[in-house]
């Protein structure tokens, strides 16, 4: 007997076999808005982990599966100051801005978070301000008044990203004579 070709009716009853396995298969896979935990070789992991490679294999981002948080990046953080004695803070008795504080920095984050202490000695003013990398970053303020912003750095991120910028503290007295002083006491980046 020759081989006939399907009739038409034959063909739609395959197609809706194939369309019911495909929604089948499509409604079934795992949320991609959470991570589980892959077993390892051995006894299985009880916690999930997170690794992100480049393309060399170097771990660029991970967690910390002991206690959980962050592992990889290490982030920089502010070394303890002794912000009760303004002798020992950065200062000028300069009548223009001078920088007299500065660190190096990689980008990471888009924003960037900066508190300091000012304070100007008996009888003077004064103002500080924030550069990074030559830009003003937040407002500038009277020397006394306490410097805390949180605002996008002013560097084009697609090119910044992971390179090093300068951040550093301008300070000026605006009196006839006297000191004005400025003391970080917290400095990091965040999510835009």
């Amino acid at each position: 007997m020759a081989l006939l070709p399907e009739d038409i009716i034959d063909r739609l009853i395959q197609m809706e076999r194939r369309i019911q396995a495909l929604s089948t298969a499509v409604n079934t896979r795992p949320p991609l808005n959470e991570i589980r935990p892959v077993p390892a070789a051995g006894a299985p992991s009880t916690k999930p982990v997170l690794r992100t490679f480049d393309n060399y294999g170097h771990e660029v981002f991970a967690d910390d599966v002991t206690t959980g948080g962050l592992a990889r990046p290490w982030l920089q953080l502010l070394p303890p100051v002794d912000h009760l004695k303004e002798a020992k803070w950065p200062s000028t008795t300069s009548t223009a801005f001078t920088p007299i504080a500065q660190s190096f920095n990689p980008v990471w984050q888009p924003k960037m978070r900066l508190a300091m202490y000012t304070k100007a000695s008996s009888g003077a003013a004064g103002q500080v301000k924030v550069m990074v990398d030559g830009q003003q970053f937040g407002p500038t303020v009277n020397a006394g008044q306490t410097f805390d912003h949180t605002g996008l750095l002013p560097v084009d991120m697609a090119t910044k990203f992971g390179k090093v910028m300068t951040v550093e503290i301008h300070a000026v007295v605006t009196s006839a004579s006297g000191t004005v002083y400025a003391q970080p006491v917290s400095m990091y980046g965040t999510q835009s």
